[in-house]
């Protein structure tokens, strides 16, 4: 569980005197474990600042174990609020601040996140360039695709669009998980793309499907993968590409703007509300709400994401719990105290049932029309 290092930089004042004024109160937590120290005096802060004359306050997110509760560990409680309307909550270890916004004020997907995520969009990269860049160092791509059940007559469609338009003209290793390595179909591959079929068991239940993802993605990464490959994605099968989608969806830690919430305010998010479940989410936290469809980055970043969110769920299944989205919840969790490093907009995870709308400029991936009592064993 992360923490939250608070240190206060360059206040004349004292703690007591800024405690009497009801003005940005923090209890300190040591945090001798944390990965950064606390700023100094002129540096930059993280997680953002507020100002009261010449008094600095900054709040430094650490990655490290949680405050053990101890008068020499206690993580502080009131709140701050700073220039321009920014709040900054300090309760419990959690950092609340005002929702971002994925449209600018024209309506437009905005270029950034708050932590200078770059939004990743139609109209700000040249794909020619950055694919060429990122020829140039030879890398490779694996993607992985879990076709369960009879969500094998996805595959079809899927490869084919794929292989027009996924990264073109690289290195593209598919992993497609299924229960039925007989229906997987002989697609023509491009050059330097190949295809590896992985057998795993069968499920009653399209839920326990879904649940095994971080599991079979975990295990492939240990299996080798992290020397094979240089950058990893897992998408959706029942999905269709219809549009470029190249290098510069690459990153450390990539995750999708779901497109069903990408402009709702997140006390709608269909996050995990039981706190009893190692994916809760309160209405008053979130950025963004990120869709399970589309997950990726650099290999070493997705194997963290997927062993934790893996631990996380079999902690959730020791006590009878399944969260409201299975991975997708626990991926929204994981993606709260560990931010992406780039996110892809809506356009790269689209669903066909919503059409086309004006801030879209273009569909590249969507999720295809289906019957889901027909693909589904389970309701």
């Amino acid at each position: 569980m992360a923490v939250l290092h608070i240190c206060r930089v360059g206040s004349a004042e004292t703690d007591q005197q800024i405690k009497r004024k009801k003005l940005l109160w923090f209890e300190f937590c040591s945090a001798k474990d944390c990965e950064r120290e606390c700023p100094t005096r002129d540096e930059a802060s993280i997680g953002g600042t507020a100002r009261r004359g010449s008094g600095f306050w900054s709040g430094v997110y650490c990655r490290s174990g949680p405050c053990d509760g101890t008068d020499s560990d206690r993580i502080g409680r009131d709140l701050g609020r700073g220039l321009n309307g920014f709040m900054l909550i300090v309760n419990s270890g959690k950092l609340t601040y005002n929702q971002p916004s994925v449209l600018g004020p024209d309506g437009k997907v905005g270029p950034l996140a708050p932590w200078l995520a770059p939004i990743v969009s139609e109209g700000t990269f040249d794909p020619t360039l950055i694919d060429a860049i990122y020829k140039q160092q030879n890398i490779t791509v694996a993607t992985t695709i879990f076709a369960l059940g009879k969500y094998t007559v996805f595959l079809k469609d899927f490869l084919e669009s794929a292989e027009q338009n996924f990264f073109v003209g690289f290195r593209v290793h598919y992993f497609v998980f299924t229960d039925h390595p007989e229906q997987v179909p002989d697609v023509k591959l491009g050059e330097q793309h190949k295809l590896t079929v992985m057998t795993v068991n069968s499920s009653s239940r399209w839920q326990e499907m879904s649940l095994g993802r971080m599991k079979s993605l975990e295990m492939l990464i240990e299996s080798g993968l992290v020397n094979d490959a240089d950058y990893l994605f897992s998408l959706d099968v029942d999905t269709k590409f219809y549009g470029h989608w190249g290098a510069e969806t690459l990153g450390n830690l990539v995750g999708v703007i779901h497109a069903w919430y990408y402009n709702s305010p997140r006390e709608q998010f269909p996050y995990e509300r039981r706190p009893e479940s190692q994916a809760f989410i309160s209405k008053s936290e979130g950025d963004y709400y990120y869709g399970g469809a589309v997950l990726g980055g650099s290999v070493k970043y997705v194997y963290q994401l997927a062993k934790t969110c893996r631990e996380q769920l079999d902690i959730d299944a020791a006590k009878s719990i399944e969260a409201a989205w299975q991975e997708e919840s626990h991926l929204n969790k994981y993606f709260l105290y560990n931010k992406p490093s780039k996110l892809l907009s809506p356009e790269y995870s689209w669903d066909d049932k919503r059409g086309k709308l004006q801030e879209i400029k273009i569909i590249r991936f969507s999720h295809v029309l289906k019957n889901y009592a027909e693909v589904r064993p389970n309701k």
